[in-house]
């Protein structure tokens, strides 16, 4: 029972990793897994975050086999 959990941009640099893993549990939100992946660390005013290649809010639940997806605004030009 798992969450795949991705950054992207600066965030992966940040962090030193593309890609971890955690644990499922009851009652997670996005805001959540962004804690569990990242041992706490505060999270980056303006971060976007999507679940399941959707965008999503910090509050909302997180699921067993759900990606989640961390990232800067994007600007196209």
């Amino acid at each position: 029972m798992t969450i795949t959990v991705r950054f992207f941009a600066n965030l992966r640099e940040e962090l030193g990793c593309s890609e971890s893993a955690i644990d499922a549990t009851p009652n997670l939100t996005v805001a959540g897994v962004w804690e569990k992946s990242t041992n706490e660390r505060p999270l980056p005013t303006n971060i976007l975050s999507a679940i399941n290649q959707e965008y999503s809010d910090l509050s909302r639940p997180v699921k067993d086999g759900d990606e989640v997806a961390f990232f800067p605004p994007v600007t196209g030009g």
